[in-house]
Protein backbone atom coordinates (compact mmCIF):
# COMPACT_ATOMS: atom_id res chain seq x y z
CA UNK A 1 0.00 0.00 0.00
CA UNK A 2 1.40 3.40 -0.94
CA UNK A 3 0.98 6.45 1.27
CA UNK A 4 1.10 10.13 0.26
CA UNK A 5 3.70 12.37 1.79
CA UNK A 6 2.63 13.94 5.06
CA UNK A 7 3.96 16.27 7.72
CA UNK A 8 3.37 15.40 11.34
CA UNK A 9 4.34 17.95 14.00
CA UNK A 10 5.36 15.47 16.67
CA UNK A 11 8.35 15.58 18.92
CA UNK A 12 8.91 11.96 18.00
CA UNK A 13 7.81 10.72 14.61
CA UNK A 14 5.78 7.53 14.44
CA UNK A 15 6.63 5.70 11.26
CA UNK A 16 7.47 2.20 10.08
CA UNK A 17 5.32 -0.80 11.04
CA UNK A 18 1.90 -0.84 9.49
CA UNK A 19 0.37 2.60 9.73
CA UNK A 20 -2.56 4.36 8.09
CA UNK A 21 -2.99 8.11 8.52
CA UNK A 22 -6.01 10.36 8.03
CA UNK A 23 -4.93 13.38 5.99
CA UNK A 24 -8.07 15.46 6.31
CA UNK A 25 -10.94 15.42 8.77
CA UNK A 26 -14.39 16.69 8.05
CA UNK A 27 -15.52 19.35 10.52
CA UNK A 28 -19.03 17.92 10.53
CA UNK A 29 -19.79 16.22 13.80
CA UNK A 30 -16.39 16.86 15.38
CA UNK A 31 -17.97 17.89 18.65
CA UNK A 32 -20.28 14.90 18.72
CA UNK A 33 -18.00 12.01 17.88
CA UNK A 34 -14.42 10.89 17.76
CA UNK A 35 -12.37 10.64 14.58
CA UNK A 36 -9.72 8.00 14.09
CA UNK A 37 -6.55 9.63 12.80
CA UNK A 38 -4.19 6.62 12.74
CA UNK A 39 -4.14 2.85 13.09
CA UNK A 40 -0.89 0.98 13.68
CA UNK A 41 -0.01 -2.69 14.12
CA UNK A 42 3.24 -3.85 15.76
CA UNK A 43 3.73 -7.63 15.47
CA UNK A 44 6.33 -9.55 17.49
CA UNK A 45 6.81 -13.03 18.88
CA UNK A 46 6.30 -11.73 22.43
CA UNK A 47 2.99 -10.01 21.70
CA UNK A 48 1.27 -8.12 18.92
CA UNK A 49 -0.11 -4.62 19.45
CA UNK A 50 -2.76 -2.71 17.56
CA UNK A 51 -3.29 0.97 18.39
CA UNK A 52 -6.14 3.20 17.29
CA UNK A 53 -5.39 6.91 17.65
CA UNK A 54 -8.30 9.29 17.77
CA UNK A 55 -9.23 12.93 18.28
CA UNK A 56 -11.04 12.16 21.55
CA UNK A 57 -11.03 9.22 24.02
CA UNK A 58 -12.61 6.05 22.67
CA UNK A 59 -15.15 3.85 24.44
CA UNK A 60 -15.25 0.18 23.56
CA UNK A 61 -16.63 -3.24 24.30
CA UNK A 62 -14.89 -6.53 23.52
CA UNK A 63 -15.85 -10.17 23.21
CA UNK A 64 -14.49 -13.36 21.65
CA UNK A 65 -15.90 -15.70 19.01
CA UNK A 66 -14.77 -19.18 17.94
CA UNK A 67 -14.71 -21.26 14.74
CA UNK A 68 -12.62 -19.42 13.68
CA UNK A 69 -11.10 -17.71 16.73
CA UNK A 70 -11.85 -13.98 16.60
CA UNK A 71 -11.56 -10.96 18.86
CA UNK A 72 -14.35 -8.44 18.34
CA UNK A 73 -14.09 -4.83 19.51
CA UNK A 74 -17.06 -2.49 19.23
CA UNK A 75 -15.86 1.13 19.27
CA UNK A 76 -18.58 3.56 20.21
CA UNK A 77 -19.43 7.05 19.01
CA UNK A 78 -17.36 6.97 15.82
CA UNK A 79 -18.00 6.69 12.10
CA UNK A 80 -16.10 4.44 9.76
CA UNK A 81 -13.50 6.44 7.81
CA UNK A 82 -10.71 5.67 5.34
CA UNK A 83 -8.18 5.17 8.11
CA UNK A 84 -10.21 2.42 9.76
CA UNK A 85 -11.06 0.87 6.40
CA UNK A 86 -7.33 0.34 5.77
CA UNK A 87 -6.71 -1.79 8.87
CA UNK A 88 -6.81 -5.08 6.94
CA UNK A 89 -3.87 -3.99 4.78
CA UNK A 90 -1.71 -3.44 7.86
CA UNK A 91 -1.67 -7.10 8.92
CA UNK A 92 1.64 -8.71 8.05
CA UNK A 93 1.92 -12.34 7.00
CA UNK A 94 4.51 -12.99 9.68
CA UNK A 95 2.33 -11.64 12.51
CA UNK A 96 2.26 -14.57 14.97
CA UNK A 97 -1.19 -13.71 16.32
CA UNK A 98 -3.32 -11.77 13.81
CA UNK A 99 -4.43 -13.58 10.66
CA UNK A 100 -6.52 -10.75 9.25
CA UNK A 101 -8.53 -7.71 10.32
CA UNK A 102 -11.75 -6.20 9.04
CA UNK A 103 -14.06 -3.37 10.07
CA UNK A 104 -17.62 -2.28 9.44
CA UNK A 105 -20.21 0.23 10.61
CA UNK A 106 -22.14 -1.99 13.03
CA UNK A 107 -24.82 0.58 13.77
CA UNK A 108 -25.26 4.34 13.47
CA UNK A 109 -22.71 5.12 16.20
CA UNK A 110 -20.57 1.97 16.44
CA UNK A 111 -17.67 0.66 14.37
CA UNK A 112 -16.94 -3.05 14.78
CA UNK A 113 -13.35 -4.28 14.48
CA UNK A 114 -12.87 -8.03 14.01
CA UNK A 115 -9.46 -9.64 14.36
CA UNK A 116 -9.21 -13.21 13.10
CA UNK A 117 -6.53 -14.98 15.12
CA UNK A 118 -3.84 -17.52 14.30
CA UNK A 119 -3.74 -18.92 17.83
CA UNK A 120 -5.42 -18.65 21.19
CA UNK A 121 -4.56 -15.30 22.77
CA UNK A 122 -5.02 -13.45 26.05
CA UNK A 123 -6.11 -9.95 24.94
CA UNK A 124 -5.48 -6.84 27.00
CA UNK A 125 -7.26 -3.63 26.01
CA UNK A 126 -6.76 -0.20 27.55
CA UNK A 127 -6.79 3.48 26.66
CA UNK A 128 -4.00 6.06 26.83
CA UNK A 129 -4.23 9.81 27.21
CA UNK A 130 -2.43 12.13 24.75
CA UNK A 131 1.35 12.43 25.15
CA UNK A 132 4.24 13.92 23.14
CA UNK A 133 2.01 15.01 20.26
CA UNK A 134 0.20 11.65 20.07
CA UNK A 135 -3.58 11.89 20.54
CA UNK A 136 -5.84 9.57 22.54
CA UNK A 137 -5.21 5.88 21.92
CA UNK A 138 -7.06 2.60 22.27
CA UNK A 139 -4.50 -0.18 22.65
CA UNK A 140 -5.07 -3.88 21.95
CA UNK A 141 -2.27 -6.17 23.13
CA UNK A 142 -2.51 -9.83 22.13
CA UNK A 143 -0.45 -12.16 24.31
CA UNK A 144 0.01 -15.88 23.63
CA UNK A 145 -1.73 -18.26 25.99
CA UNK A 146 1.11 -20.77 25.65
CA UNK A 147 4.41 -19.58 27.20
CA UNK A 148 7.42 -18.94 24.98
CA UNK A 149 10.16 -21.49 25.86
CA UNK A 150 13.35 -20.19 27.51
CA UNK A 151 12.25 -16.55 27.55
CA UNK A 152 11.19 -14.92 30.83
CA UNK A 153 9.87 -11.80 29.08
CA UNK A 154 6.27 -12.94 28.63
CA UNK A 155 5.92 -13.89 32.31
CA UNK A 156 7.47 -10.58 33.36
CA UNK A 157 5.07 -8.63 31.16
CA UNK A 158 2.17 -10.55 32.70
CA UNK A 159 3.44 -9.76 36.20
CA UNK A 160 3.86 -6.12 35.23
CA UNK A 161 0.35 -5.85 33.80
CA UNK A 162 -1.03 -7.42 37.00
CA UNK A 163 1.02 -5.16 39.27
CA UNK A 164 3.12 -8.08 40.55
CA UNK A 165 6.51 -7.36 39.00
CA UNK A 166 8.32 -7.33 42.34
CA UNK A 167 7.23 -10.88 43.09
CA UNK A 168 9.39 -13.83 42.04
CA UNK A 169 12.44 -11.63 41.56
CA UNK A 170 15.72 -13.11 42.86
CA UNK A 171 16.88 -11.75 46.20
CA UNK A 172 20.22 -10.91 44.58
CA UNK A 173 20.66 -10.63 40.84
CA UNK A 174 24.22 -11.86 40.19
CA UNK A 175 24.88 -15.57 40.20
CA UNK A 176 27.10 -17.03 42.93
CA UNK A 177 30.80 -17.40 42.23
CA UNK A 178 33.29 -15.01 40.69
CA UNK A 179 32.13 -13.67 37.35
CA UNK A 180 34.49 -14.73 34.57
CA UNK A 181 36.29 -17.30 36.72
CA UNK A 182 33.84 -19.61 38.48
CA UNK A 183 31.10 -18.92 35.95
CA UNK A 184 30.41 -16.88 32.80
CA UNK A 185 29.90 -13.11 33.00
CA UNK A 186 26.24 -12.37 32.19
CA UNK A 187 25.54 -9.14 30.25
CA UNK A 188 22.08 -7.71 29.62
CA UNK A 189 21.97 -5.60 26.45
CA UNK A 190 19.12 -3.10 26.26
CA UNK A 191 18.39 -1.59 22.82
CA UNK A 192 16.33 1.47 23.73
CA UNK A 193 12.74 2.18 22.66
CA UNK A 194 10.89 -0.13 20.23
CA UNK A 195 7.43 -0.74 18.82
CA UNK A 196 5.08 2.21 19.36
CA UNK A 197 8.01 4.20 20.79
CA UNK A 198 10.43 4.97 17.92
CA UNK A 199 12.82 7.05 20.00
CA UNK A 200 14.53 9.98 18.32
CA UNK A 201 14.80 10.40 14.55
CA UNK A 202 17.19 12.12 12.21
CA UNK A 203 16.78 14.38 9.20
CA UNK A 204 17.05 11.32 6.92
CA UNK A 205 14.23 9.69 8.93
CA UNK A 206 16.60 7.28 10.63
CA UNK A 207 14.87 5.88 13.69
CA UNK A 208 16.74 5.43 16.94
CA UNK A 209 14.96 2.17 17.78
CA UNK A 210 16.19 0.52 14.55
CA UNK A 211 19.83 1.63 14.86
CA UNK A 212 20.25 0.61 18.50
CA UNK A 213 18.69 -2.80 17.86
CA UNK A 214 21.32 -3.46 15.18
CA UNK A 215 24.06 -2.37 17.58
CA UNK A 216 22.64 -4.60 20.28
CA UNK A 217 22.67 -7.60 17.96
CA UNK A 218 26.28 -6.93 16.97
CA UNK A 219 27.26 -6.65 20.64
CA UNK A 220 25.47 -9.88 21.56
CA UNK A 221 27.22 -11.75 18.77
CA UNK A 222 30.62 -10.50 19.99
CA UNK A 223 29.91 -11.33 23.63
CA UNK A 224 28.64 -14.80 22.83
CA UNK A 225 31.95 -15.54 21.09
CA UNK A 226 33.82 -14.90 24.34
CA UNK A 227 34.46 -18.14 26.25
CA UNK A 228 33.67 -16.64 29.66
CA UNK A 229 30.66 -14.46 28.76
CA UNK A 230 27.08 -14.77 27.64
CA UNK A 231 24.61 -12.08 26.58
CA UNK A 232 20.87 -11.52 26.78
CA UNK A 233 18.76 -8.77 25.21
CA UNK A 234 15.79 -6.95 26.67
CA UNK A 235 14.35 -6.97 23.16
CA UNK A 236 15.51 -8.57 19.93
CA UNK A 237 12.58 -7.34 17.84
CA UNK A 238 10.73 -4.12 17.10
CA UNK A 239 8.57 -4.44 20.22
CA UNK A 240 7.74 -2.08 23.08
CA UNK A 241 9.01 -3.26 26.49
CA UNK A 242 8.24 -1.13 29.59
CA UNK A 243 11.30 0.24 31.38
CA UNK A 244 10.65 -1.65 34.62
CA UNK A 245 10.29 -4.92 32.69
CA UNK A 246 13.71 -4.35 31.10
CA UNK A 247 15.21 -4.00 34.58
CA UNK A 248 13.29 -7.01 35.87
CA UNK A 249 14.49 -9.16 32.97
CA UNK A 250 18.10 -8.29 33.80
CA UNK A 251 17.51 -9.40 37.39
CA UNK A 252 15.64 -12.55 36.30
CA UNK A 253 18.61 -13.76 34.21
CA UNK A 254 20.97 -12.76 37.06
CA UNK A 255 22.94 -10.28 34.95
CA UNK A 256 26.28 -8.91 36.13
CA UNK A 257 26.10 -5.79 33.95
CA UNK A 258 23.35 -3.84 32.16
CA UNK A 259 24.06 -1.74 29.05
CA UNK A 260 21.31 0.42 27.55
CA UNK A 261 22.12 1.60 24.00
CA UNK A 262 20.70 4.85 22.57
CA UNK A 263 21.23 7.50 19.87
CA UNK A 264 19.42 10.59 21.05
CA UNK A 265 18.51 13.92 19.49
CA UNK A 266 18.85 17.53 20.54
CA UNK A 267 17.12 20.73 19.47
CA UNK A 268 20.36 21.94 17.88
CA UNK A 269 21.75 19.87 15.02
CA UNK A 270 25.22 21.08 16.00
CA UNK A 271 25.22 18.85 19.10
CA UNK A 272 27.49 15.87 18.52
CA UNK A 273 29.49 13.20 20.24
CA UNK A 274 29.12 10.10 22.39
CA UNK A 275 28.25 10.06 26.10
CA UNK A 276 27.83 7.58 28.93
CA UNK A 277 25.38 7.97 31.81
CA UNK A 278 24.83 6.28 35.16
CA UNK A 279 22.03 6.48 37.69
CA UNK A 280 21.74 9.21 40.28
CA UNK A 281 19.30 8.97 43.18
CA UNK A 282 20.02 12.50 44.37
CA UNK A 283 19.45 14.74 41.36
CA UNK A 284 21.14 15.07 37.98
CA UNK A 285 24.77 16.11 37.62
CA UNK A 286 23.91 18.49 34.77
CA UNK A 287 20.92 20.10 33.11
CA UNK A 288 21.60 18.06 29.97
CA UNK A 289 21.56 14.80 31.95
CA UNK A 290 18.31 15.81 33.64
CA UNK A 291 16.69 16.62 30.29
CA UNK A 292 17.88 13.35 28.76
CA UNK A 293 16.56 11.30 31.68
CA UNK A 294 13.19 13.01 31.39
CA UNK A 295 12.95 12.22 27.68
CA UNK A 296 14.08 8.62 28.15
CA UNK A 297 11.74 8.04 31.07
CA UNK A 298 8.73 9.13 29.04
CA UNK A 299 9.27 6.06 26.85
CA UNK A 300 6.58 4.26 28.86
CA UNK A 301 4.10 7.05 28.13
CA UNK A 302 4.86 7.02 24.40
CA UNK A 303 5.07 3.24 24.11
CA UNK A 304 1.96 2.93 26.23
CA UNK A 305 1.53 0.95 29.44
CA UNK A 306 -1.78 0.03 31.00
CA UNK A 307 -0.73 0.81 34.55
CA UNK A 308 2.14 2.40 36.45
CA UNK A 309 3.18 -0.86 38.11
CA UNK A 310 4.41 -1.36 41.63
CA UNK A 311 7.10 0.67 43.32
CA UNK A 312 10.23 -1.31 42.50
CA UNK A 313 11.70 -1.56 45.99
CA UNK A 314 11.28 0.11 49.34
CA UNK A 315 13.63 3.09 49.56
CA UNK A 316 15.60 1.84 52.57
CA UNK A 317 16.77 -1.32 50.83
CA UNK A 318 17.11 0.48 47.50
CA UNK A 319 19.42 3.20 48.81
CA UNK A 320 21.55 0.83 50.87
CA UNK A 321 22.29 -1.60 48.07
CA UNK A 322 22.41 0.90 45.25
CA UNK A 323 25.10 3.20 46.61
CA UNK A 324 27.71 0.53 45.88
CA UNK A 325 26.05 -0.36 42.59
CA UNK A 326 26.21 3.26 41.40
CA UNK A 327 29.88 3.41 42.34
CA UNK A 328 30.50 0.29 40.26
CA UNK A 329 28.39 1.74 37.42
CA UNK A 330 30.61 4.84 37.30
CA UNK A 331 33.74 2.66 37.05
CA UNK A 332 32.15 0.56 34.34
CA UNK A 333 30.95 3.66 32.47
CA UNK A 334 34.39 5.22 32.59
CA UNK A 335 35.88 2.19 30.83
CA UNK A 336 33.21 2.27 28.10
CA UNK A 337 33.46 6.05 27.66
CA UNK A 338 37.22 5.77 27.19
CA UNK A 339 36.72 3.22 24.38
CA UNK A 340 33.94 5.27 22.77
CA UNK A 341 36.42 8.15 22.62
CA UNK A 342 38.50 6.01 20.28
CA UNK A 343 35.75 5.82 17.65
CA UNK A 344 33.89 9.13 18.00
CA UNK A 345 34.12 12.61 19.41
CA UNK A 346 33.05 12.67 23.08
CA UNK A 347 30.23 15.03 23.92
CA UNK A 348 31.47 15.04 27.50
CA UNK A 349 34.62 13.42 28.90
CA UNK A 350 33.11 12.47 32.25
CA UNK A 351 30.18 10.26 33.22
CA UNK A 352 26.94 12.17 33.76
CA UNK A 353 24.23 10.99 36.15
CA UNK A 354 20.46 11.40 36.41
CA UNK A 355 17.37 9.45 37.45
CA UNK A 356 17.14 7.06 34.48
CA UNK A 357 14.38 4.54 35.22
CA UNK A 358 16.02 1.87 33.06
CA UNK A 359 19.21 1.97 35.18
CA UNK A 360 17.47 1.26 38.49
CA UNK A 361 18.43 -2.37 39.05
CA UNK A 362 19.61 -2.10 42.67
CA UNK A 363 22.33 -4.74 42.39
CA UNK A 364 23.47 -4.63 38.75
CA UNK A 365 26.00 -1.98 37.59
CA UNK A 366 24.12 -0.25 34.78
CA UNK A 367 25.02 2.36 32.19
CA UNK A 368 23.29 4.13 29.32
CA UNK A 369 25.44 4.74 26.23
CA UNK A 370 24.49 7.57 23.87
CA UNK A 371 26.36 6.33 20.81
CA UNK A 372 25.99 9.58 18.81
CA UNK A 373 23.46 12.32 18.09
CA UNK A 374 20.98 11.11 15.51
CA UNK A 375 19.90 14.75 15.10
CA UNK A 376 23.38 15.67 13.82
CA UNK A 377 23.46 15.01 10.09
CA UNK A 378 27.07 13.78 10.00
CA UNK A 379 26.54 11.51 12.99
CA UNK A 380 23.24 10.26 11.59
CA UNK A 381 25.11 9.13 8.47
CA UNK A 382 27.66 7.41 10.68
CA UNK A 383 24.98 5.71 12.78
CA UNK A 384 23.40 4.23 9.64
CA UNK A 385 26.59 2.38 8.67
CA UNK A 386 27.30 -1.21 9.74
CA UNK A 387 30.93 -0.14 10.22
CA UNK A 388 30.10 2.32 13.01
CA UNK A 389 27.48 0.02 14.52
CA UNK A 390 30.15 -2.68 14.81
CA UNK A 391 32.68 -0.19 16.17
CA UNK A 392 30.25 0.72 18.95
CA UNK A 393 29.74 -2.95 19.78
CA UNK A 394 33.50 -3.55 19.94
CA UNK A 395 34.02 -0.44 22.08
CA UNK A 396 31.39 -1.54 24.61
CA UNK A 397 32.85 -5.06 24.74
CA UNK A 398 36.34 -3.62 25.30
CA UNK A 399 34.95 -1.55 28.17
CA UNK A 400 33.32 -4.64 29.69
CA UNK A 401 36.59 -6.57 29.51
CA UNK A 402 38.59 -3.71 31.01
CA UNK A 403 36.11 -3.34 33.85
CA UNK A 404 36.38 -6.97 34.86
CA UNK A 405 40.15 -7.05 34.26
CA UNK A 406 40.46 -4.33 36.89
CA UNK A 407 38.63 -6.53 39.40
CA UNK A 408 36.17 -3.73 40.15
CA UNK A 409 33.21 -5.89 41.12
CA UNK A 410 34.59 -9.36 41.69
CA UNK A 411 34.33 -8.93 45.43
CA UNK A 412 30.56 -8.49 45.07
CA UNK A 413 30.19 -11.93 43.50
CA UNK A 414 32.09 -14.17 45.91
Amino acid sequence: MSHPDFNVSRRRLLQGAGAVWLLSVSKVGLAASSHVVAVRIWPSTTYSRLTIESSTPLQYKQFALTNPDRLVVDIENIQLNQVMKGVGELVRRDDPYIKNARVGQFDANTVRLVLELKQNVAPRLFTLAPVAGIKDRLVLDLYPVKPIPDDPLLALLEDYNNGKLEQDQPAEAPLPGKAGKDRPIVIMIDPGHGGEDPGAHGKMKTREKDIVLKMGRYLKALIDKEPNMRAHMTRNEDVFIPLKVRVAKARRVRADLFVSIHADAFTSRAARGSSVFALSTHGATSAAARFLAQTQNESDLIGGVSMSGDRYLDHTMFDMVQRQTISDSLKFGKEVLSRMGGINHLHKRTIDQAGFAVLKAPDIPSILVETAFISNIEEERKLRTPRYQQQVARAILAGIKAYFANGAVLARHK
